[in-house]
């Protein structure tokens, strides 16, 4: 049936949906009008949080109006369709280069963009992916090169990685046939150590994870104490001589910027490949990330793949295809618009607002900070003692001013300590944080007026 405007006869504002509900599950029978069926996507996300207020993401939920209208110009050009799209695919490619260059990759040179190895992804989850492929082929060619061709086969490849790593590991060893080799936390620490790895390790190690920032708390694992005891051990068993892989997701555009004197990426001989997620604090919004390697030989040529059936031949290492070139295109803005001094300056300004807040927490005598902002601007704490309430009911208390703070177990030998979790992001202001700090005060002076078991006390409903 074609569309036919009523406008004429449709009440201004929602029309027939306010006697006529609109099917949720199947495709309505009609079609609609623009306007309403704009207003009414529009209204039902009104009842979403406030992104803005959304300290649970590291995602990025604020950018420049100008990096807005870029991103709305390029949604319809296809990121995979480098031959239509020869510019877009120029932007990526300048784009990986600035990252293999922040994190000192080598063989860079000016005059060759195809000199830097690596590739844009849908965040950092498939460039995971990516960088442990590359790491199990590299492991069969290691295997072969000693034992003999294809004697790899019936073995099973183990990662060696922290149990505080991101799901997306998990799932890279459960669709890949690795085994994971969970190194345990303990209660007061939340990375793994040198000691650790090496007690884990073997000949059928592909790789070794290290996290430039965890999920759970932000901090920084040890990357060049673990690449010095791997270099130690494969001076001893030669057999063990084991890559690195560093998650930088959530700090890969923090350290270089507020660290930059620190090692851990491929000024680190044992480092052979880095991801990073443009839409943490990278600045972009979602999704984006990056996949970078040492150098070519990093990378093994059996895992590219070329196809010519978009109009030139070009490679692809990719476990996506098609899809839009507006995050790339997002994320080159930022890199011009900021620049090296900017990025420096945006991530001071918010561990300065992060460790505002942890001092402030710190002086309520209520919260135990584990992570103050210093190393990430992220701030994970605890309740000190037994209160008579837990990090969840604050959690939940906080939600009722619009704040979602998640609270959560820490992993594996350490589930017995919860935490509350505070990600200071790009348009999370001081105001913001001082409005933030009243509210805690707040809902602890309400749970401070409930007995233990969640009953109310007369005083409680006085106020």
């Amino acid at each position: 049936m074609p569309y036919i405007s009523q406008s004429s006869i449709t009440p201004a504002y929602t029309g027939r949906m306010s006697v006529a509900p609109i099917p949720a599950l199947r495709l309505p029978d009609e079609s609609m009008d623009p306007g309403q069926v704009y207003r009414f996507v529009h209204d039902e996300l009104m009842l979403d949080g406030s992104s803005r207020q959304n300290l649970a993401t590291f995602v990025t939920t604020w950018m420049d109006p100008e990096a807005e209208q870029l991103m709305a110009e390029t949604f319809d050009k296809n990121m995979i369709d480098k031959d239509e799209y020869p510019i877009t695919a120029a932007i990526e490619q300048r784009c990986v280069c600035m990252v293999a260059d922040l994190f000192h990759a080598e063989d860079l040179r000016d005059d060759d963009p195809s000199s830097a190895v690596g590739a844009s992804t849908v965040g950092s989850s498939e460039a995971v992916m990516l960088g442990g492929l590359a790491m199990k082929w590299q492991w069969r060619r290691r295997f072969e090169a000693r034992h003999g061709k294809d004697a790899w086969r019936g073995r099973t490849p183990n990662l060696v990685l922290g149990s505080n790593v991101q799901v997306v590991w998990e799932k890279f060893c459960r669709y890949f046939d690795v085994e994971a080799r969970y190194l345990p936390m303990a209660e007061g620490r939340y990375t793994i150590t040198p000691e650790q790895v090496v007690e884990a390790v073997d000949e059928d190690t592909i790789g070794v994870v290290a996290i430039l920032g965890t999920t759970y708390t932000g901090e920084l694992e040890p990357v060049a104490e673990i690449c010095a005891a791997l270099d130690a051990l494969a001076e001893k068993r030669p057999e063990c001589d084991i890559p690195v892989h560093v998650d930088a997701a959530s700090g890969g555009f923090v350290v270089p910027f507020l660290q930059p004197e620190r090692v851990w990426d491929f000024r680190l001989p044992r480092v052979v490949s880095i991801n990073v997620s443009g839409h943490k604090y990278g600045l972009t919004y979602p999704g984006i990330g990056f996949v970078v390697w040492r150098n070519a030989d990093a990378l093994p040529e059996d895992l590219i793949f070329r196809v010519n059936y978009l109009g030139g031949e070009m490679p692809t290492f990719t476990l996506n295809f098609s899809r839009s070139g507006n995050q790339v295109v997002g994320q080159y803005y930022n890199f011009l618009r900021l620049g090296r001094d900017g990025y420096t300056t945006v991530m001071r300004t918010l561990r300065q607002i992060a460790q505002w807040l942890a001092r402030e927490l710190a002086e309520m005598s209520r919260f135990e900070v584990i992570s103050d902002g210093t190393e990430l601007p992220v701030l994970a704490f605890r309740l000190i003692g037994d209160p008579g309430y837990t990090v969840f009911d604050v959690s939940a208390g906080l939600r009722q001013y619009g704040w979602q703070v998640p609270a959560y177990t820490m992993p594996a030998d350490a589930t017995d300590v919860a935490v509350l979790r505070i990600v200071v992001r790009e348009g999370f202001s001081m105001n913001l944080a001082r409005a933030m700090r009243d509210d805690i005060v707040e809902v602890l002076a309400k749970l401070d007026r409930l007995r233990p078991g969640g009953f109310a006390t007369e005083e409680h409903f006085a106020h």
